[in-house]
C-alpha cells in the first residue's frame, strides 16, 4: 500500500516541485492551494501525511494544523515556513506538527523527513495490527463455553478487567487458568503495556528471585552483567505468576513486599525499584490447606485473593464438550491442512461420558492426535484411546441385586463422596459443608471407604 501525501501550498512552483519529487519516489500525491481545499481532500481521502505551508490565503497552515490535529490525530503534519523563525516552528510542534521544513526548499531534506514519517506510520499500523491479533488470540473470545458456570465466569472477567485489583485464579491443572489471565489483561486499560508471564513452580528459589526482581553484575557466579527482572519489565502492565502455591516461604515474604509497597531491590543491589504492576496469580493447590500446614503465608494469601476466580473442571461443564471439539477441530484443520468434518455420534457419546482428569488440555491433546492420524475425514471411536472409549459414566455404579442392600448403599455413598470431593477441589471441610454433614462424620466416612 502506497503512502499517500497531501501537499498544501499557494505557490504553484513549490507545489509542482514537491509533487514530482514524491511521485518519482513511489508516493501517491494530492495537492491543494489553501487550507479550505486541503480539508476537503483530507475528509475525502484521509492521506497519511500532510505537508503544508504556513502562510496561505483563506485558511493558513496553523489553522489547518489545528483542525487536522483535532479531527484526524493519526495524520502526520509537516509544516513549511519561509520565515525560518524558531518560534514559529516551536508553536507548530506544540499544536501537533510532527516536523517542519524551512524555505528555500531542499529536496533531500524534504524526502528524508517524509521517509522518516512514512516509516513511523507503517510501524504504527503494524503495531496496531499486532495488537489486534494479540487481542484476537488472547481475548475473551478465545475462551469457549456456553455452560452457566462459564457465562458467570465471562461476566466476572469483564468486570475484573476494568480494575487494577489483584486476581487469584484457581482451578485444576489443564482448565485454562492462563487463558483467563490473558483475557483479563487484553480486556484491561493496560492492554498496550507489557504482559509478562512466569511459572513459579519450575524454578529453584534463587533463580526465581533473580527472574522476578533482576540482579546486579557480580551478584552471584555467572552474573556477568546487570539484568532487569520480570517486575521491571512489566512496569505499567500486568505480571502473571503461575503456580504461585509452589513458592518458598522466603520468596513469599519478598513477594508480599511488592504487593504491599510496589517496591523491591535486585539481587545483589541496594537501589529500591518502584513499579506499577497488576498481579494475576494462579494455582491448582489448596491454599487454605497449605496455610493450615504453615506452607503458605496467610497475609500473602489475603493480598493475592482480592478477587478470586474459580475455573470449573471440564467434568462440571460437559455440555461445552461439543463446542470445544468444534473449536479445536477448526484450529487443527488449519494448522495441519486437514479437513476433518467432525465427530460421529458414538465417539461424541464416549467423549461426553469420560471424566477428563486432565481437563481441557487433555481434550485438546487427544483431538490433535486424532486429527493428525485420521484419514477418513470423520473422527470415530477408533481415533481415541480405549480408556476414553470404554469409560464408565462417572456417577454410575453397576447394580448387582445378588448383593445386600447395605453394600449397594455404601458403594453409592462412596461414589457421591468422591464426586463431591472432586467438585470442591478435594477440600474436606468445604465438601462436608456441601454434603450437609459434620466434619468429624465426614472424616469417619473417608476412613470407612478408604478414601485418601
Amino acid at each position: 500500500m502506497k503512502t499517500r501525501i497531501l501537499i498544501v501550498d499557494d505557490e504553484v512552483d513549490a507545489l509542482d516541485l514537491m509533487e514530482e519529487l514524491f511521485q518519482k519516489n513511489g508516493y501517491e500525491t494530492y495537492t491543494a492551494r489553501n487550507g479550505v481545499q486541503a480539508l476537503k481532500i483530507i475528509r475525502e481521502q484521509e492521506p497519511d501525511i500532510v505537508i503544508s505551508d504556513i502562510v496561505m490565503p483563506e485558511m493558513d497552515g496553523m489553522k489547518l494544523l489545528e483542525a487536522v490535529s483535532k479531527e484526524y490525530p493519526d495524520i502526520s503534519m509537516i509544516m513549511i515556513t519561509a520565515h525560518g523563525t524558531i518560534e514559529t516552528a516551536v508553536e507548530a510542534m506544540k499544536k501537533g506538527a510532527k516536523d517542519y521544513i524551512l524555505k528555500p526548499l531542499r529536496l533531500d531534506e524534504i524526502l528524508t523527513k517524509v521517509k522518516n514519517n512514512a516509516e513511523l506510520k507503517a510501524l504504527m499500523r503494524e503495531n496496531q495490527y499486532l495488537r489486534e491479533k494479540l487481542s484476537e488470540k488472547y481475548g475473551l473470545g478465545n475462551i469457549v463455553g456456553k455452560n452457566k458456570k462459564m457465562q458467570e465466569l465471562f461476566n466476572l472477567i469483564q468486570d475484573v478487567a476494568r480494575t487494577s485489583s489483584t486476581v487469584l485464579i484457581r482451578g485444576e491443572s489443564g482448565t485454562g487458568k492462563e487463558l483467563i489471565a490473558n483475557a483479563i489483561h487484553f480486556n484491561s486499560d493496560r492492554v498496550n503495556k507489557p504482559f509478562i508471564k512466569i511459572n513459579c513452580g519450575v524454578l529453584a528459589e534463587n533463580l526465581l528471585e533473580s527472574e522476578l526482581f533482576g540482579h546486579e553484575k557480580g551478584a552471584f557466579t555467572g552474573a556477568i552483567k546487570s539484568k532487569p527482572g520480570r517486575f521491571e519489565l512489566a512496569d505499567g502492565g500486568t505480571i502473571f505468576l503461575d503456580e504461585i502455591g509452589d513458592i518458598s516461604p522466603n520468596m513469599q515474604l519478598k513477594l508480599l513486599r511488592v504487593l504491599q509497597e510496589g517496591e523491591f531491590e535486585r539481587v545483589g543491589g541496594t537501589e529500591t525499584k518502584k513499579v506499577d504492576v497488576r498481579i494475576i496469580a494462579a494455582t491448582n493447590r489448596n491454599l487454605e490447606e497449605a496455610m493450615k500446614e504453615g506452607a503458605f503465608r496467610q497475609d500473602l494469601y489475603y493480598r493475592l485473593n482480592v478477587i478470586p476466580i474459580e475455573v470449573p473442571p471440564l467434568r462440571e461443564r460437559k455440555d461445552d464438550i461439543p463446542l470445544l471439539i468444534e473449536h479445536f477441530l477448526n484450529k487443527f484443520n488449519q494448522a495441519f491442512n486437514k479437513n476433518i468434518q467432525g465427530v460421529d455420534e458414538e465417539a461424541m457419546r464416549c467423549l461426553q461420558t469420560y471424566h477428563w482428569p486432565g481437563n481441557i488440555r487433555e481434550l485438546e491433546n487427544l483431538l490433535e492426535r486424532a486429527v493428525v492420524l485420521n484419514k477418513t475425514g470423520l473422527l470415530t471411536v477408533k481415533d481415541f484411546p480405549p480408556y476414553v472409549v470404554n469409560a464408565e459414566p462417572e456417577n454410575s455404579i453397576p447394580v448387582n441385586l445378588d448383593r445386600p442392600l447395605t453394600e449397594l448403599v455404601d458403594e453409592y455413598e462412596k461414589q457421591i463422596i468422591l464426586v463431591a470431593l472432586r467438585e470442591n477441589n478435594f477440600n474436606k471441610l468445604r465438601t462436608a459443608e456441601k454434603l450437609g454433614i459434620h466434619r468429624s462424620t465426614f472424616m469417619s466416612k473417608l476412613k470407612k471407604y478408604g478414601i485418601n
